[in-house]
């Protein structure tokens, strides 16, 4: 899979330490992240993630700031990217079973690396349920 990850000054170790599992797990990854821990806007990182899940030039995306709330808002206002803020690895595979998201939205400051490792390796391995929700699903856009 391809996967386009970005975070902000809150995430480096969180991408660092996510890109190395699932590099050793075989798949691709397109990194629009920072690689320091000086302040700067998650917008700028966030809406690269989105381009990338909206063209289908990735499968999936992950975003990590502080809340996961700020850069979650950036990439929803994306068509065909639904984003999920999840904190701990039940709420990703919701995300994904129920929700269809195709972007994992991580608060770093509320999550250890561990957590969000595991939050994103169940994001990956779950697949959307379809039937009731695939009907939900489809009414999230506003086309």
């Amino acid at each position: 899979m391809i996967i386009s990850i970005g975070n902000d000054h809150a995430g480096p170790d969180y991408k660092k330490a996510i890109v190395q599992f699932l590099e050793k797990q075989g798949h691709t990854i397109l990194n629009h992240g920072t690689d320091t821990f000086e302040s700067v806007d998650y917008p700028d990182f966030g809406h690269p993630v989105a381009y990338d899940v909206e063209s289908r030039k990735a499968d999936f995306g992950i975003v990590i700031c502080g809340s996961g709330n700020g850069i979650a808002m950036t990439v929803n206002k994306h068509q065909d990217v639904r984003a999920a803020l999840c904190w701990t690895k039940e709420i990703a595979e919701l995300a994904r079973l129920h929700n269809d998201a195709n972007v994992i939205s991580i608060p770093a400051r509320f999550t250890s690396i561990e957590q969000a490792v595991q939050m994103v390796e169940t994001f990956l391995s779950t697949a959307f349920e379809g039937g009731r929700h695939a009907n939900r699903v489809n009414k999230i856009a506003c086309k």
